[in-house]
């Protein structure tokens, strides 16, 4: 089934939705549809466009937001598919300081990486390999951690949810 993304009165992401649900809150008028994806469900009496982007017409606080589990995909979401070294298309995950090392499996020491910089890098640290990280790694917090649940992010939600990433 389709997944539409719920963002709160603010543009602030909330969470990914079914599109089934997200057409509840269009009939209810509790939200509005900021982008389509061009197909629609039909029924006896209407015809309704399934939601890409839904906002809510009312603020909902949210009083926390969880921490994110730390994945593969999560890192890649997190880093922007980038290979944190070179800035080039990450393939892979490496360990900042390597677990041979001594180095954890967590997120303040997990960052993408092309499989030129990691295989350069082995279980060296960045110094050593002679390789500088474009940003240090850190745990995703607030809004951001919406886009890592999602994985997969269409391309209508990046501007949505990449002003969360630049906080991160």
């Amino acid at each position: 089934m389709e997944r539409v993304l719920l963002l709160n009165a603010t543009f602030e992401p909330l969470c990914a939705l079914s599109a089934r649900r997200a057409i509840v809150l269009l009939l209810k008028g509790k939200a509005e549809t900021l982008e389509s994806n061009g197909s629609a469900f039909h029924s006896e009496k209407f015809v309704i466009e399934i939601p890409s982007v839904v906002r809510l017409l009312y603020y909902v606080k949210v009083p926390y937001y969880g921490r994110a589990n730390l994945t593969r995909r999560a890192v890649f979401a997190r880093d922007g598919w980038v290979c944190q070294y070179c800035g080039s298309s990450a393939e892979t995950v490496d360990h900042v300081i390597p677990r041979s090392r001594g180095g954890a499996h967590t997120w303040e020491n997990v960052v993408a990486a092309c499989k030129r910089c990691n295989s350069k890098k082995r279980d060296k640290l960045p110094s050593e390999a002679n390789l500088t990280l474009r940003r240090k790694p850190g745990i995703p917090r607030g809004p951001a951690t919406v886009s890592l649940e999602l994985g997969y992010v269409r391309p209508e939600w990046q501007r949505y949810l990449e002003y969360c990433r630049k906080f991160s």
